[in-house]
């Protein structure tokens, strides 16, 4: 039986991911384009945005997650059937070896089930492989690691008794991706950032620049104070930004005025031609 699933493989060449992990380093859209054009040349690549692998939502079909940083590689997707971890589909296999790492994690957890597993690869050798449901063990390759102690005795589960294994497979799952990384991928854990990218053809999604925020009226205040607060009789400077500076006050006044009312636009018309006046003043 196989299971629809989202699978995280991390790439690790360094004696000290946690380390890497905790300077929450930047993607690099780049290297995640290049990446996929090396599985697949054929593959439409769209960025479809920037974000934290371990607070966003997980990919839909067609879709990765991927970022490199220094000794350490992530990408994660979702694969429409999954069994054990070892012997997966097709991608994943391709993507178990698109990067060469001292040591490879997989990490698969079901989208619409109780279905999870987890292998380590050591170069290309499985040093430790599990997959499973809560009553159906799928997989079980190598010694179990330490951190596995507490779920297999039943610590970390309500047991539900006959067969049922005595703990959670997504839990086991999670506790193996922080002990062999260091760090926990959720919330709690540092941000991991990444790009995603999909492979269906999609047009890149548009985003607009941000609209530029109007000034408030103590602001553009301030402004001309500033301006004004080294003002000496025998030196006038230019007022090259005068009409800039004008309407930033208009602006202003616009924004004061819906929010207030007549009463602060009568005194934001006194202070217009205060200024008025004083420019003319300096220009004699």
């Amino acid at each position: 039986m196989s299971y629809p699933a989202i699978v995280t493989v991390w790439f690790v060449s360094t004696d000290d991911p946690a380390a890497v992990l905790r300077s929450e380093p930047k993607a690099d859209r780049g290297f995640g384009r290049k990446l996929l054009s090396q599985i697949n040349p054929a593959w439409p690549i769209t960025p479809i945005g920037e974000f934290p692998l371990n607070r966003s939502s997980t990919p839909g079909p067609d879709e990765f997650y991927i970022a490199g940083y220094p000794g350490v590689a992530v990408v994660q997707t979702f694969v429409e059937s999954m069994d054990t971890v070892t012997d997966a589909s097709e991608v994943t296999a391709h993507l178990r070896e698109a990067l060469p790492a001292t040591d490879t994690y997989v990490f698969a957890q079901g989208t619409d089930s109780d279905y999870a597993g987890f292998a380590h690869y050591t170069s290309t050798q499985v040093r430790r492989a599990l997959a499973a449901t809560r009553e159906v063990v799928l997989e079980d390759v190598g010694l179990p690691d330490p951190f596995e102690a507490p779920y297999w005795a039943g610590e970390k589960a309500e047991q539900l008794g006959g067969i049922t294994l005595p703990f959670e497979p997504s839990g086991l799952t999670d506790a193996a991706q922080e002990a062999w990384l260091g760090v926990p991928v959720s919330p709690e854990g540092p941000d991991v950032h990444v790009v995603g990218y999909a492979i269906d053809g999609r047009p890149e999604p548009k985003i607009g620049p941000a609209k530029p925020r109007t000034k408030s009226v103590n602001e553009v205040a301030a402004r001309f104070a500033d301006t004004e607060k080294d003002y000496d009789d025998y030196e006038v400077e230019a007022p090259e930004e005068d009409g800039h500076e004008f309407a930033q006050l208009a602006d202003a006044s616009l924004a004061a005025t819906k929010r207030i009312g007549r009463g602060l636009s009568r005194r934001l018309k006194r202070l217009a031609a205060q200024i008025q006046d004083r420019i003319r003043h300096s220009d004699r």
